[in-house]
């Protein structure tokens, strides 16, 4: 025989062979999972009792994966025209089931809208259908509909397999419904639901909460529809996809942020693998893949499976079947006999497929051929479930894993056998398993090059280009771009609002108009014009803190580094900044002169590296081949689908018209100002009325604060200055104005019409007789104010006249300045709120922006970035009202719960806004600084802040609740980072000049420390006469580093490492423990596991009702003793009755005084004398005591121990060995 002819035989053997084996998948998949499939619609049928009819769209959507993989492996090995046949039936039996699904979908397009606007739970589509005729089985609050995951796996799956060749969306009108459907996910991160598992919390009362695997299922989904072709080969541009990439970046943090745990009440979960791997692989960190994978095998992991989560009860023997929900105290009756799902360890299989880890797929596999079942027909069958017997119970919560299970739930489970196959067909190599993964989403672990972001700097006028090229920076003008145009972000987010747009189904497209910084970082082709936006950040008119030149710099130098780590797209990214005279006005005494920090950052941009950015600096038009280039083909289409207002403002846009409410900054015109000598008539009608605009105290600062602070600093000479003094030089010239041109309180000035960013009505201090006495308030005539309007350019006294109008009369009141009407009160404070910010006179901005209802929606953005990440906000003062922020509000909303805290203390709800934009931004950035914190009370956080000022800078408490609100926004940030980041700040005498010193800075760190310290100086914020016996006294007062080391951390919350579930083991040997006048039952850890963060929650919610922080972190010291002992004494028991922390706090502040009076310590002056003479101690604990170290002989948890030994004399030895 020839040897060609051997080898055709050999080769019609292998093809036979492959026939055959493929036949048997074919064989298995009809008679395990398409015989379950309804004759007219196709759809997935329940094998369950009662629910027949019913097709859940998760498990339709994993049903059909087999489907899918079985026609692949067809399609590579048909050599017979019967197995193209079996290949082209595969395929048209999945582009039958999809559709299927997205009819059951658009059936419910009024939900879709609904969804975007209030996503709420009785809003969200269906997840299960009738599989007879696409109808809805339950009703809207008849079950967890809210499952972000399902419609994400559909998503991503009608994604891959449009990849792969399949024909699944047919018109433009079903592209324009699959658009929405983005919309109704893109915000996963901040919706909870109710999960893979459809209870939402484990305890099935219908609590939804936020869950990691829906997050990761969604970010995957938008993912793999970004800018995809939904015709395939057959496409236009009308056809494709288009997702916000912010969004996708969103996901992403926040599902680092929570990983390796699934949601509040559950630890970790195993539904986890489905986006670790196949068929999300929505990570790109392999370390944390491989943290949240041994997670699961360690706490999950089984003989037959792994269970769900822990605390599983679903068809345990313990559960009660006619109930649908568990009371928490029964939740530890499951523990030990949670069901384990064989399903687990196919997608361990799959896992190790994608990861080529051969020793986990055999390891796998074997594991699970033991527990498959194997029909009468030699058919392979997955059981949903393995179920301790009844009568082992005992036995196996006495020895986990001991005994032997019986398969329970569907045999076969169509989402198990589905997987099962798959495993099958890659290991026996009838597919690869890229094959599955068209997209390459699993090469997302993949490093990538790193980005260089492109950076264009425009000038808005001829003025600033010289300025700027000065400097040596050559740029264009705004003017001279064309052919391309450039507009403010806000205008991006007006035509994305069409994007998805349809009349027919009633689908209005995109809700939200805010766009990020990844979005302007692309250009976009309309109607053949090259559109690019400049950034948000950039906007000045959004609100007040880019009036702040410092602030600017240090958001665009953080933004950069943003885009450079986030950026996930083909093109480099392109950031477009546009500079006006506005940003550098009355910055420096020479206005003619750009800031040496905004010259220094654009020169590192132009040297190509800024605060760990690569960065190349040039024009627009060197940019257009290396950009990503999106074409936006939507708006060029049939004008009946767009809204006429945007049509109207596309087609100003393209008419290279500048949209007026756009972030484009206009020209500053210089005033000239007249300043003659006031009467003395004139100087006592102002006198009723000078300083009123300052004399509104913030509650930030609350007497007992005061007092503390005044204790402290007790050896040194109050300063005698009033907070008037420290705000601004009134003898100075008033600086230029930006807007507008003229100022309306002069004799000349037009009127500025505009109103407030929020546009509300405010009528807040129209009862002011209350606060300054009813006969001050009619001593003078309004009229004869108004005319002292006309006289005086001096803002402060500007300020007082206003305000004092604004007291008595309303903000609506009409004071006919000029003799012409509707000039309200309310126009002269939006006057005074624009002149503030150009001459940066920050007390006189924050307080008109309060009067206002100044709101950002940047402010939006930062409680969801905190909220997202598993922080708890509050606002306002424990010792006064505060208000939690429990989910993520529109602006206004959010104003309406700070203002509910702090009513009436206008620089209090900005200085509130404020501290909320900077948490967020360093959450983003940083989020190291949030390391043990659960909850941020930012009431707290300004207290501290100004302590610390009063601290640094050797000023009563009074004064630096004023400093406060004096700072400049970058002031004010720095300040709060330092704070976070636990460094020192101090003010010091060197060669009689005061400087601020800092240790372990970095160099941006330093320079703002160093900035601020030079502006107290220089602006004479405090004004403290000291003798140099007191100067000298300041190098010794280290003895206050641990008080204050305990009121900053007690003030943010911060505890040590793994302290909640420390807690968690102590309760276990316990009854509870009483702190305050709370108590933590030992029923708790019946209710949750040890690493549940709503365990965490409510620990913290018992030591938040501490007021004083101090005291606070006595009592963390306290607990983490008790904690110690737990871990390292197994058998000892804290009985009986309840452990008295505040006890052991009292006792151990006993001993150290008992020792300070025989050591002829510092407490011998205060606490320690024989005739007691409190020292001012917050909870009688002397201040001498919370100044100590924690270690050491004199250390606090030396004599928390011997306090412990004391109220429980059992533990003595037990507690001398765990401690040393």
């Amino acid at each position: 025989m020839a040897l060609h002819e051997e080898l055709f035989i050999r080769n019609m053997h292998s093809r036979t062979n492959i026939g055959v084996r493929l036949d048997y998948y074919m064989r298995l998949v009809q008679k395990t999972i398409l015989n379950h499939t309804d004759p007219v619609t196709s759809l997935f049928t329940s094998p369950l009792p009662g629910f027949t009819d019913h097709a859940w769209v998760r498990d339709n959507v994993y049903a059909v994966h087999a489907v899918w993989g079985l026609a692949l492996a067809y399609k590579k090995n048909a050599d017979f025209d019967e197995d193209r046949a079996k290949c082209h039936e595969l395929e048209q039996t999945c582009v039958k089931v999809m559709r299927s699904l997205l009819q059951c979908f658009m059936r419910q397009s009024h939900k879709v809208e609904a969804f975007k606007k209030t996503q709420l739970p009785k809003d969200a589509l269906h997840a299960k259908y009738s599989a007879r005729n696409w109808n809805t089985v339950v009703g809207d609050n008849e079950w967890g509909h809210l499952q972000i995951d399902a419609i994400s796996l559909y998503l991503l799956s009608l994604a891959q397999m449009t990849a792969s060749g399949m024909q699944i969306i047919f018109t433009l009108d079903e592209v324009a419904f699959v658009q929405n459907l983005v919309f109704y996910i893109e915000h996963a991160y901040r919706i909870p639901d109710y999960g893979i598992w459809e209870r939402g919390d484990k305890t099935n009362h219908g609590v939804t909460e936020l869950n990691a695997s829906s997050i990761g299922m969604a970010k995957a989904a938008l993912q793999a529809l970004n800018d995809l072709d939904l015709f395939g080969a057959y496409g236009s541009p009308n056809s494709v996809i288009h997702v916000m990439i912010d969004e996708i970046q969103q996901c992403q943090a926040v599902l680092k942020s929570l990983l390796p745990r699934e949601s509040y009440s559950k630890e970790t979960d195993a539904a986890l693998l489905s986006i670790i791997s196949y068929p999300a692989f929505a990570l790109e960190d392999c370390t944390q893949i491989s943290t949240t994978r041994a997670t699961i095998m360690n706490k999950l992991q089984g003989r037959y499976g792994c269970r769900r989560f822990l605390r599983d009860g679903y068809k345990t023997p313990r559960e009660d079947p006619n109930r649908l929900y568990y009371e928490p105290h029964e939740l530890q009756q499951f523990e030990n006999i949670e069901c384990e799902w064989p399903l687990f360890f196919c997608y361990f299989i799959l896992d190790g497929f994608f990861s080529n880890n051969k020793s986990q797929v055999q390891y796998y596999r074997e594991r699970l051929e033991e527990i498959v079942i194997t029909s009468e027909n030699g058919l392979k069958l997955v059981p949903e479930l393995y179920a301790v017997p009844s009568n082992l119970v005992d036995e196996e919560i006495a020895c986990p894993h001991s005994q032997t299970r019986v398969a329970a739930g569907s045999i076969p489970f169509l989402w198990a056998q589905s997987l099962y196959v798959l495993t099958c067909l890659i290991e026996e190599g009838f597919i690869q398993a890229a094959e599955l993964d068209p997209l390459n989403r699993r090469l997302s672990t993949e490093k990538r090059p790193d980005t260089v972001v492109q950076v264009v700097v425009l000038a808005e006028d001829e003025e600033m280009k010289e300025k700027l090229a000065a400097q040596g920076i050559e740029v264009e003008l705004l003017k001279n771009v064309e052919p391309f145009i450039v507009q403010p972000a806000h205008v991006l987010g007006r035509l994305f609002s069409q994007l998805g747009r349809s009349t027919k189904m009633k689908l209005s497209g995109r809700m939200s108009t805010d766009v990020g910084l990844l979005s302007t970082s692309k250009m976009y082709n309309v109607q053949d014009r090259i559109l690019v936006f400049t950034p948000q950040f950039l906007d000045w008119q959004r609100f007040y803190l880019t009036h702040d030149v410092n602030i600017l710099i240090d958001t665009m130098k953080a933004e950069l580094f943003y885009v450079k780590t986030s950026w996930n797209v083909p093109g480099r990214p392109l950031v477009v900044m546009v500079f006006s005279n506005v940003m550098i006005s009355n910055v420096s005494d020479d206005s003619k002169k750009v800031p040496l920090g905004m010259i220094g950052a654009l020169k590192k941009m132009k040297s190509g590296y800024i605060s760990g950015t690569r960065t190349i600096l040039g024009k627009i038009s060197d940019f257009v081949t290396t950009s990503c280039i999106i074409k936006l083909h939507y708006l060029t289409d049939d004008e009946s689908n767009i809204d006429p207002k945007v049509s109207e403002l596309l087609k100003s846009v393209l008419c290279s018209r500048r949209t007026e409410s756009g972030g484009i900054l206009r020209r500053s015109n210089k005033v000239k100002h007249s300043i003659g000598l006031q009467g003395e008539e004139r100087s006592r009608k102002y006198s009723f009325v000078r300083g009123i605009s300052q004399r509104h105290k913030s509650i930030m600062l609350d007497p007992s604060e005061v007092a503390l602070m005044r204790d402290r600093r007790d050896s040194f000479v109050s300063s005698s200055s009033t907070g008037r003094k420290s705000s601004t030089n009134t003898d100075e010239e008033a600086t230029p104005c930006s807007s507008p041109p003229v100022p309306l309180l002069s004799p000349t000035s037009p009127l500025l019409l505009r109103t407030s960013a929020s546009g509300n009505r405010l009528n807040l201090l129209d009862n002011a007789n209350n606060k300054y006495g009813t006969k001050d308030l009619n001593e003078v005539d309004c009229k004869d104010l108004v005319e002292m309007l006309l006289d005086t350019e001096i803002l402060e006294e500007q300020a007082d006249i206003v305000q004092y109008l604004w007291l008595k009369q309303g903000s609506n009141w009409d004071t006919k300045l000029g003799g012409r009407a509707e000039v309200t009160v309310r126009k002269l404070v939006e006057e005074l709120y624009q002149k503030a910010c150009h001459q940066r006179l920050w007390w006189l901005v924050r307080h008109t922006a309060g009067l206002l209802n100044k709101v950002t929606e940047s402010l939006t953005n930062a409680v969801t970035d905190l909220l997202v990440r598993q922080k708890q906000i509050t606002v306002g003062m424990p010792s006064i009202h505060e208000e939690p922020i429990s989910c993520p509000l529109p602006p206004l909303e959010l104003l309406k719960v700070i203002r509910a805290a702090l009513v009436e203390d206008e620089c209090g709800i900005m200085l509130t806004q404020e501290i909320l934009i900077y948490l967020g931004m360093f959450i983003r950035t940083e989020p190291h600084l949030f390391t043990e914190m659960l909850r941020l009370r930012v009431g707290l956080i300004i207290q501290i802040m100004i302590t610390e000022l009063a601290r640094g800078l050797h000023c009563s408490g009074e004064e630096a609740a004023t400093n406060v609100t004096n700072l400049s926004p970058y002031e004010l940030k720095t300040l709060l980072h330092h704070i976070l980041s636990g460094k020192e700040f101090a003010d010091r005498d060197e060669e009689n000049s005061e400087m601020i010193t800092y240790t372990e800075k970095t160099k941006a760190e330093r320079t703002g420390i160093m900035q601020l310290g030079k502006r107290m100086k220089d602006h004479k914020i405090v004004d403290v006469i000291k003798s140099k016996e007191e100067m000298n006294m300041d190098n010794n007062m280290d003895w206050l580093q641990w008080l204050r080391r305990r009121r900053i951390d007690g003030a943010l919350n911060r505890v040590p490492p793994e302290f909640y579930s420390k807690i968690w083991l102590i309760l276990r040997k316990c009854e509870g423990l009483l702190i305050g006048d709370q108590v933590l039952h030992q029923n708790l850890t019946q209710e949750m596991t040890t690493g549940e963060m709503k365990f965490a929650l409510r620990v913290e919610s018992v030591l938040n009702k501490i007021p004083d922080p101090e005291y606070r972190q006595l009592l963390v010291e306290a607990l983490m003793v008790l904690t110690i002992l737990a871990e390292n004494q197994t058998n000892v028991v804290l009985g009986p009755g309840l452990v008295l922390v505040d006890q052991i706090v009292h006792k151990a502040n006993e001993f150290f005084l008992s020792d300070q009076k025989e050591a002829n310590g510092d407490a011998v002056m205060c606490c320690a004398k024989s005739n007691k003479d409190p020292c001012g101690g917050t909870n009688g604990v002397c201040r001498h005591f919370y100044d100590s170290a924690p270690s050491g002989r004199y250390g606090t948890i030396t004599y928390m121990c011997r306090a412990v030994i004391s109220i429980m004399p059992h533990l003595g030895e037990d507690i001398e060995c765990a401690v040393s």
